[in-house]
């Protein structure tokens, strides 16, 4: 049964709601607060970038990128300390704890692919996901948004350096908004 702390954190109106099955999952795992705060501050940017992007016609989906913002880190249940410090343990459980529960694996993948964006794999989707991961905290990392780059010039029409100041606005602006974000996910206990 979930506890009181993250029922609070899951129903606190300061940012978007997870998508229903990410916090049903959530509370059947009786996950820490403060995971829960910060999947729903991660899932708020990565809607915010999807839908500034979309009418640029980048090809995304974007169903798949919101789920996977909403349980990147889900494998943080399994590994507590890695809520406060550094550490990878949690990618391949999240993905099994994902697996577990019945999710697809086009959609557990992302709480293993998350962290390692620098892969040549990675779709427009997982990156998608790794950026919002970094920019919901002001963080920008250039070699990552230059992958997002290249996807949004390829499949937009767009030339490079448009492409480059429309997405760098769309993620200025979801940056902007990291303080009340940190604070947010800081509210809500370990």
């Amino acid at each position: 049964m979930a506890s009181s702390a993250l029922r609070q954190a899951l129903a606190d109106p300061a940012v978007r709601p997870l998508p229903s099955v990410a916090a049903e999952l959530l509370e059947a795992l009786d996950a820490p607060p403060r995971l829960a705060a910060h999947l729903r501050a991660v899932h708020h940017v990565a809607h915010q970038v999807t839908e500034r992007l979309a009418p640029y016609g980048l090809a995304t989906d974007r169903t798949a990128v919101l789920f996977g913002a909403a349980t990147h880190d889900i494998g943080k249940v399994r590994h507590i300390e890695e809520l406060t410090g550094p550490g990878h343990a949690h990618e391949p459980a999240g993905q099994k704890i994902l697996l577990q529960y019945g999710v697809p694996a086009e959609l557990a993948r992302f709480a293993a692919t998350h962290g390692s964006w620098r892969e040549p794999a990675r779709t427009v989707e997982d990156l998608l996901v790794s950026v919002a991961d970094t920019v919901w905290k002001g963080e920008r990392v250039t070699a990552l948004e230059q992958r997002l780059l290249d996807h949004l010039v390829a499949t937009t029409g767009l030339d490079e350096w448009d492409a480059f100041l429309r997405l760098d606005d769309v993620l200025a602006q979801a940056a902007a908004d990291a303080d009340r974000l940190l604070a947010f996910q800081f509210s809500h206990p370990v």
